[in-house]
C-alpha cells in the first residue's frame, strides 16, 4: 500500500515534468549563458563606475529560479509567474531608492566613487535573465542563445547605438517606414493573379518589381550615405549607376560645365555610372528570368568591360597616373517615395500593356521600336516587363536583344542630358564615349538576333 501511495503521488509530477525540462545539459547552457550575460554586465557597469543589479551571481541564480519555478508547475506556470511578479516588485523598489539617490540635494552616492544607473537597462537585464529559464527549457538552445548574444551586443554597443541615432535623424526613420510599408503592408495585399486580359502580369508581380527596384536603389544609398560617404566621385558615381544612371548623368554633367581641372575625372565618372548600369540590369533580370539573364550575361558583361575600359581611358587621358580623386563626392538622393514608387508601377502596367498588344498587333520585330521609346523614359520597366514574360529559346533572344536596344535608347538619352547640360567644351567628350557605348550596346543587339 505505501508503494501504491508513493507511485501515485509521484506520477502527476514526473509526468508533468518533460523530458526537454529534465536534460542536464539544457541547465548547464542555461546556467552558461546567465553566467555570460552577467559578464557583459559587470563590464559595462564596472567600466562606468555604476552600481547596479545584477550581474555575474545574480544571473545565473536567476535563470535557476525561473527555471525551476516554471519547472515545478510546467502546465500552469502560477510559480513562475508569481516570482515573476516578486521580481518585478523589487526592482520597482530598488528602481524608486535609486531614483531618490540619484536626485537628491546634496548629491549623494551609493558608495565612495561609484554612482548609481540612470537607466533602466540593469532593471531589463535582470528580467532577461529570469525569462532565460523557461525559455531554455523549452525552446530550442538557439532562442535562448540568440536571445543572450542580442542582449549583451546591445549592452555594449551602447555609445554606436546613440551615435548612430543621431546620425540617422527623423529623415532616414520616415525613408525606412516608407521602404517597410512598400514591402511589408503593399506587397501582401495586392492579388497575384491577372485581373485583365491584356497582360498576363498579376499585381503582386508589379509591386514586386518595385520592391526588387527600391530594394536595389535603397541598398546603393545606404551604402554611399553610411558605410562609404567619402571615397571619392569615382566610387560615388558608381553607386549612382546602381540607383539610377540617368539621374547620376544629369547631376554630373552640370558639374562638367564648370569642372575645369577636374574634367578627367568627371567624364570618367559619367561613364562609369551608365557602365554600371549594365550590371544593374543584370541583377534585375536574374531575380526574375534566370534563362534571360544567361542569354543577356555575355552582351552585359562585355558591355560593362568596355564601358569601363572607356571611363579609365577618360581618366588617364587628362589626369595622368598621379592624379588625385578628392574629397569631391555626389550627395546621396533618398530613392525611396511612395509617389515614385506609384509612378513606377504604373509605368510597368503600360509597357506590359504595350508589349502584349504589339505583340499581337505586329508581331516580334514591334516589340525592338518599343523597347526604343522606353529607353528614353526609364529602362528598369521594360526590363522586368520582358523579364516576366519570356519563356522559351526564341522569346528569350528576342527579349535580350529588346533590352539591349532600350538600354543603347537610353544610353543616347544620356549622351543628348550631357551635351546640353555639360555644354559643347564639357560634355562633347563624355558625350560621344555614351554614343559610343550606345553604338556597342546596338551591336550586342544584332549579334543576339544573329544567333536566335
Amino acid at each position: 500500500m505505501p508503494e501504491t501511495l508513493t507511485s501515485e503521488s509521484t506520477t502527476p509530477f514526473l509526468d508533468a515534468l518533460p523530458d526537454m525540462l529534465l536534460a542536464p545539459e539544457r541547465l548547464a547552457v542555461l546556467l552558461g549563458l546567465a553566467f555570460f550575460l552577467g559578464l557583459a554586465f559587470e563590464e559595462y557597469f564596472g567600466q562606468r563606475r555604476l552600481k547596479a543589479p545584477g550581474g555575474v551571481r545574480t544571473f545565473p541564480l536567476l535563470a535557476l529560479a525561473g527555471a525551476l519555478l516554471y519547472a515545478l508547475m510546467p502546465e500552469m506556470p502560477l510559480l513562475f509567474l508569481g516570482g515573476l511578479l516578486v521580481l518585478g516588485l523589487w526592482l520597482a523598489v530598488w528602481y524608486r531608492y535609486r531614483l531618490e539617490i540619484q536626485f537628491a540635494e546634496p548629491r549623494i552616492e551609493h558608495e565612495p566613487g561609484v554612482r548609481l544607473d540612470g537607466g533602466i537597462m540593469a532593471l531589463v537585464g535582470c528580467l532577461i535573465a529570469y525569462l532565460l529559464g523557461p525559455v531554455t527549457l523549452t525552446q530550442p538552445l538557439w532562442v535562448p542563445v540568440a536571445v543572450a548574444v542580442a542582449a549583451v551586443l546591445f549592452t555594449g554597443a551602447r555609445e554606436r547605438l546613440h551615435a548612430f541615432a543621431e546620425t540617422v535623424g527623423g529623415t532616414e526613420l520616415s525613408t525606412l517606414a516608407k521602404f517597410l510599408i512598400i514591402i511589408g503592408i503593399v506587397l501582401p495585399l495586392v492579388p497575384d493573379e491577372p485581373v485583365t486580359a491584356l497582360t498576363a502580369i498579376t499585381p503582386y508581380q508589379v509591386w514586386l518589381a518595385v520592391v526588387v527596384v527600391s530594394t536595389l536603389s535603397y541598398a546603393s544609398y545606404l551604402v554611399q550615405r553610411y558605410i562609404a560617404p567619402r571615397h571619392g566621385l569615382l566610387y560615388s558615381a558608381a553607386l549612382g549607376g546602381l540607383y539610377s544612371s540617368t539621374a547620376t548623368t544629369v547631376v554630373l554633367s552640370r558639374r562638367a560645365r564648370t569642372a575645369g581641372a577636374r574634367s578627367g575625372t568627371l567624364h570618367a565618372a559619367l561613364v562609369l555610372s551608365t557602365s554600371v548600369m549594365f550590371l544593374r540590369i543584370l541583377i534585375v533580370v536574374a531575380i526574375f528570368n534566370m534563362g534571360l539573364a544567361v542569354a543577356l550575361a555575355p552582351s552585359l558583361a562585355l558591355l560593362f568591360a568596355f564601358g569601363l575600359a572607356l571611363a579609365g581611358l577618360l581618366y588617364w587621358r587628362k589626369n595622368g597616373a598621379g592624379a588625385e580623386h578628392g574629397d569631391e563626392v555626389l550627395p546621396p538622393s533618398n530613392p525611396l517615395e511612395i509617389q515614385t514608387a506609384l509612378v513606377f508601377a504604373l509605368l510597368f502596367i503600360a509597357l506590359s500593356v504595350a508589349v502584349g498588344w504589339a505583340r499581337t498587333e505586329f508581331g516580334e520585330e514591334s516589340l525592338f521600336a518599343l523597347a526604343a521609346l522606353a529607353g528614353v523614359t526609364d529602362v528598369d520597366p521594360l526590363v522586368l516587363s520582358l523579364a516576366q514574360g519570356a519563356h522559351g529559346e526564341a522569346a528569350l533572344a528576342i527579349n535580350a536583344a529588346a533590352i539591349l536596344i532600350a538600354a543603347t535608347s537610353n544610353n543616347l538619352l544620356k549622351g543628348a542630358y550631357t551635351l546640353a547640360f555639360a555644354g559643347r567644351e564639357g560634355g562633347l567628350v563624355p558625350a560621344a564615349a555614351l554614343f559610343v557605348l550606345a553604338a556597342a550596346g546596338l551591336a550586342a543587339a544584332l549579334v543576339t538576333l544573329g544567333l536566335a
